[in-house]
């Protein structure tokens, strides 16, 4: 999995330098998609800054993570549940668990070799790509011990 780190590259100076109001529901939408790994649904959010900010409407909450994903502060991505939001716009792929459906970050793999075969067999200029795993995290497959595949013994 990828640490999270404390320097990001789109901070609160970079939201204003970029001419966007730093309102107080765009900073707390902001902090609590950056504050978890669990790739946040916009009603998780919403539960989140509802919690300090009483007021705010699930609008509020949906235009801004759409405007924050669009500039480039969030990731967006679309899983089965809907719209999730990634608080690490650094180049990264991901890890989905088919027995509990938590998305893990994992580190990207710069396989050059499989871009270039690809390129050359169908003509494509492939200028980034991402990677998708399916299986089961550590935790699930403590819980049951078998493999993915009915009935199958772990080796």
């Amino acid at each position: 999995m990828i640490p999270k780190k404390d320097g990001h590259p789109h901070g609160h100076e970079t939201l204003r330098a970029r001419g966007f109001r730093l309102t107080e529901p765009r900073r707390l939408i902001l902090d609590v998609v950056r504050a978890t790994d669990v790739h946040p649904t916009a009603a998780f959010v919403y539960r989140r800054v509802r919690k300090k900010l009483p007021r705010v409407s699930l609008a509020t909450v949906y235009r801004n993570l759409r405007m924050l994903a669009a500039e480039g502060f969030l990731a967006e991505r679309a899983d089965a549940a809907g719209m999730r939001f990634d608080g690490n716009t650094l180049p990264h792929d991901h890890f989905t668990c088919l027995a509990c459906g938590r998305l893990y970050d994992v580190p990207a793999r710069a396989d050059r070799a499989v871009r270039a075969r690809v390129a050359t067999r169908t003509g494509f200029e492939i200028l980034n790509h991402r990677a998708e795993f399916y299986g089961r995290c550590g935790a699930c497959r403590r819980q049951t011990g078998r493999s993915p595949v009915k009935g199958q013994r772990r080796s």
